[in-house]
């Protein structure tokens, strides 16, 4: 049912308060607990998060993973860095859809504590120095005036777990409504994917376009979108149609009820996908 996303720097204490929790869960509760985390793909962080692709492809992997576990009964606890706000909120989108609560507990600690935390592993467990230094470089911290990063708990290394806050928030308060772009419904006429269809293609040929006269850094103006696309690089036109597919795919699955929204819709959707 609920989703407990772990979030703070390399080497803060997240697995271990990701495992008090459990222990808490399953102590007080009849429910199923998962935990979900990097060990469990096996593969070598240093590698990954030398490597952008690889990063995020193992992001995917984990939200897939994630998704699958998610629903009615069990508690989900994702114990990852979590460090991208874009994908913390693809994450409040999956609950969304789900309709179930979620909150984040944010393991809150100085990069020199951490630091010294992960020289103290044994080797085969430590972020070398410099994969170390780029992740806390990069990391963007929680904010509780995000609707994705809230409730959010945020607990130093020497503080008592609150478990009851955190159990409160996840199973005495309601689920966030979906909305039109994560709410299932039943797919609609012909016309639908003729628009869906129609519109998707002349957003591609207006970033094409675009790129003749555009630089990295420009906006994009794209037809019926109140959004604008971000050029941060050159993309050329099989890179543009394997996203529009992507999106065809998920849409025909999620349809919205107004073909109006599907070029912000789209827009959102490569916005994300591109960076």
């Amino acid at each position: 049912m609920p989703l407990v996303v772990m979030c703070g720097y390399p080497c803060s204490g997240k697995t271990r308060r990701a495992e008090e929790l459990k222990v808490c869960f399953e102590r007080n509760t009849d429910r199923k607990v998962h935990i979900v985390g990097d060990g469990a793909l096996g593969v070598e962080k240093n590698t990954v998060y030398a490597d952008s692709q690889k990063e995020k492809n193992v992001r995917a992997s984990l939200k897939a993973e994630v998704e699958r576990k998610v629903n009615r009964d069990d508690v989900v606890i994702f114990d990852s860095l979590n460090y991208i706000k874009g994908y913390r909120y693809e994450l409040f989108c999956l609950i969304k859809h789900v309709q179930t609560p979620h909150c984040l507990v944010y393991c809150l600690t100085s990069d020199e504590v951490s630091s010294t935390w992960n020289t103290s592993r044994d080797a085969a467990e430590q972020y070398t120095q410099d994969i170390f230094d780029a992740l806390v470089l990069r990391f963007e911290a929680p904010d509780s005036r995000n609707r994705w990063d809230s409730p959010l708990f945020t607990v130093l290394k020497d503080d008592t777990l609150p478990y009851e806050d955190i159990s409160d928030a996840l199973f005495k308060r309601k689920a966030p409504p979906p909305n039109q772009s994560t709410q299932s419904q039943p797919l609609s006429s012909a016309n639908f994917l003729h628009e869906l269809d129609k519109i998707t293609q002349d957003v591609l040929l207006a970033i094409f376009n675009s790129q003749k006269t555009s630089v990295a850094g420009d906006l994009v103006t794209v037809p019926g979108a109140t959004e604008k696309i971000e050029l941060t690089r050159s993309i050329n036109m099989a890179e543009l149609r394997k996203l529009r597919r992507q999106f065809i795919s998920y849409t025909k699955m999620h349809p919205t009820e107004n073909t109006g929204h599907i070029s912000n819709m789209f827009v959102q959707y490569l916005n994300k996908s591109l960076h």
